[in-house]
């Protein structure tokens, strides 16, 4: 251990071990090292027993609910856009070789106490329940609008300029009711709140068009895939990958200490008594507490059910939005299911989680809404966790600290923070220009 390394990344998370494999694909020499015995860190995915022990101390898990290792239940769980950046970074790194993903079969949206469909085109908007006749005509041209709007071909922009017009503007433009705002900055847009409708409308145009591109790409009930035995096999596919280009990892290190010189500028980690000297340090907010600040906490409850939640079209996996101002809240609220179609669960049992940015100290009553969508539950489990982010300046300690994860089921706030850490970190911005269609093959 006693050598020198260009970078060394503290942690095993999703953040951590993306930017790992990137770091090493780069040419540079990489050491990781986690304090815990296992991968993922806060991401990991675990088993019936680990999940037992975790929440109801030395419980022993019932046996009704089948074998310990037929359950993959992630901690942080999140689908990812078929067409986003995080599938954009498997393919550039080639990751997808080590994994094998599936379609999520549902992407559904709460609106007055109902569970719909997200209708993601204009033919699905003429459809879709949650609007009026009248309304419906006005969201398809709309929706319209978006699908030929293109950013470097001013005759598609209707004479607007989406970097100054705001959200707001450009909804009013074509008359939309707030329920069908609603509907469309949380659940196509993924909007976490509603600050979006004041800030330039091009960042949601571009949101919806995703989605589009995403849906499309699987023909599928949702823009969103999973891989199987779920997320816990992205950090190892990193890991792998970071391996293949010379990367070193060394799990079950203690008391990993960052070691400082006179400048304030970070020279190496200790571990067990040796010290390996490095010229960066990537690393979760648990590495370096004295460098990070609450930013916010999760509320979090994970069910294990014996059915799909019911109104979501028997779907063995799925997504339900629920925006905040359906329920007088401050930030939405989501419901993220799977189940043994993923290998996530044996035959006949689905894993539903409940997830919110905690606006109080009571989990179980905060998350009552999306806990009454799920119908009987066999086991259910509330936990709270705080969110931390830097506060340090890199350029002057080396130091490059991930934010923790959100309340989000899907992926796209997690990635810009590791694109946004790996260009502050090489001074470069990851090319993400690649060709998906040599990945389709991996995901058939």
């Amino acid at each position: 251990m006693d050598e020198e390394y260009d970078v060394i990344v503290l942690g095993t998370g999703l953040k951590e071990c993306i930017l790992s494999g990137l770091l090493s694909v780069d040419g540079l020499k990489v050491l990781h090292m986690d304090r815990n015995d296992y991968y993922g860190g806060e991401s990991a995915s675990l088993n019936l027993v680990q999940l037992w022990k975790r929440f109801r101390g030395s419980d022993k898990p019932p046996a009704n609910l089948g074998s310990s290792r037929d359950y993959n239940v992630d901690m942080i769980p999140k689908f990812m856009m078929a067409n986003g950046t995080l599938v954009r970074v498997l393919i550039h790194t080639d990751v997808t070789k080590y994994l094998y993903f599936k379609a999520v079969d549902g992407s559904f949206v709460y609106n007055k106490g109902k569970i719909h469909k997200v209708p993601a085109s204009d033919m699905e908007a003429l459809k879709s329940p949650l609007m009026g006749i009248f309304e419906k005509r006005r969201a398809r041209k709309f929706f319209i609008y978006v699908q030929d709007y293109n950013e470097s071909d001013p005759k598609t922009h209707e004479g607007m300029d989406l970097t100054r017009v705001t959200t707001r503007e450009l909804i009013a433009k074509y008359g939309l009711d707030d329920n069908t705002v609603d509907v469309i900055g949380h659940s196509l847009a993924l909007h976490r709140d509603d600050r979006y409708l004041n800030e330039p409308a091009l960042d949601t145009v571009k949101r919806m068009k995703l989605y589009a591109e995403s849906l499309a790409r699987f023909q599928g009930g949702s823009p969103y895939i999973y891989p199987l035995y779920g997320l816990g096999e992205l950090p190892q596919a990193f890991a792998r990958l970071s391996a293949v280009y010379g990367g070193t990892y060394m799990l079950n290190k203690p008391e990993c200490k960052v070691e400082f010189n006179e400048e304030g500028k970070v020279c190496g980690v200790t571990s067990e008594g040796e010290t390996a000297r490095c010229k960066k340090v990537v690393c979760d907010p648990s590495y370096l507490p004295n460098k990070v600040r609450k930013i916010g906490r999760v509320a979090r409850a994970i069910a294990i059910m014996s059915h799909p939640i019911p109104n979501t079209n028997d779907s063995h996996s799925v997504q339900v939005i629920l925006p905040q101002k359906q329920l007088g809240r401050k930030s939405d609220m989501y419901l993220f299911c799977c189940s043994y179609s993923h290998n996530v669960a044996p035959k006949g049992k689905f894993i539903a989680f409940v997830s919110t940015e905690a606006e109080t100290d009571h989990p179980e009553s905060e998350l009552k809404p999306g806990i009454d969508l799920l119908g009987p539950v066999d086991e259910i489990f509330f936990d709270i966790y705080d969110r931390y982010a830097p506060v340090n300046e890199p350029s002057l300690d080396n130091c490059f600290i991930s934010t923790s994860y959100d309340a989000t089921t899907h992926f796209e706030s997690t990635v810009i923070d590791v694109l946004s850490m790996y260009t502050m970190i090489t001074g470069k911005v990851l090319d993400l220009t690649v060709d998906l269609s040599a990945a389709s093959a991996a995901e058939e």
